[in-house]
């Protein structure tokens, strides 16, 4: 009788243990998928938001597109020949003069360029410009909105999973001053040019 007990007993623990054992599973992967875009993204935050303040685009957003676009691989290549973190075309890319689309900050500075000119362009509307980013302009304007591109639509709502946002605050543009070599006060919307003289005038 004592051994039909133990027997009993441990057959009970075993059905409790396999009626948890589904539970904990799931917990386990949750919780391992709401970690791994942090992991992912981690070695990619300086740089992200030192351009996202550099050109005062939100970092939420920029890093929204990356998931998007490449998952956070900076050696994605599309199909169509799209490249890096934030998935530049070629020709893209050297307009807004990237020279290696697979270094991480060359790509993202010249996506972000290309990210601020939409905003202005489409005047912060977060659909229009990511569907200008995703299918391109000329697309925008052929359709006179959305295009009816799967694609771009899945694009579209994929991003605004993580950015749901209908307007995109506008980049505010930065007026600074320096004075030149003759004392004449300058004013300028280019911090390249304003860093460069104000080296100038400390090493002086």
């Amino acid at each position: 009788m004592k051994n039909i007990r133990c027997f009993l007993s441990g057959l009970w623990r075993t059905c409790q243990f396999c009626l948890i054992l589904p539970f904990l599973l799931i917990f386990v992967l949750v919780n391992a998928q709401a970690q791994n875009p942090v992991q992912r993204n981690r070695g990619y935050d300086s740089i992200i938001n030192g351009v996202a303040k550099k050109h005062n685009v939100e970092a939420s957003l920029i890093h929204s597109i990356i998931q998007a676009e490449s998952d956070y691989d900076r050696e994605a290549v599309s199909s169509k020949g799209a490249v890096g973190l934030m998935q530049l075309m070629p020709l893209t890319a050297k307009q807004y003069g990237v020279k290696n689309l697979y270094d991480p900050q060359d790509n993202i500075e010249g996506g972000v360029r290309y990210l601020k000119d939409l905003i202005k362009l489409f005047n912060g509307k977060t659909h229009l410009v990511l569907a200008g980013y995703n299918a391109g302009q000329e697309a925008i304007r052929k359709y006179g909105g959305i295009p009816p591109y799967p694609e771009t639509i899945d694009y579209i709502k994929k991003v605004m999973n993580s950015y749901p946002k209908s307007f995109i605050r506008p980049p505010r543009t930065f007026i600074y001053k320096y004075y030149d070599e003759s004392g004449k006060l300058v004013l300028t919307n280019s911090r390249q040019l304003y860093l460069m003289n104000k080296k100038e005038a400390k090493a002086d």
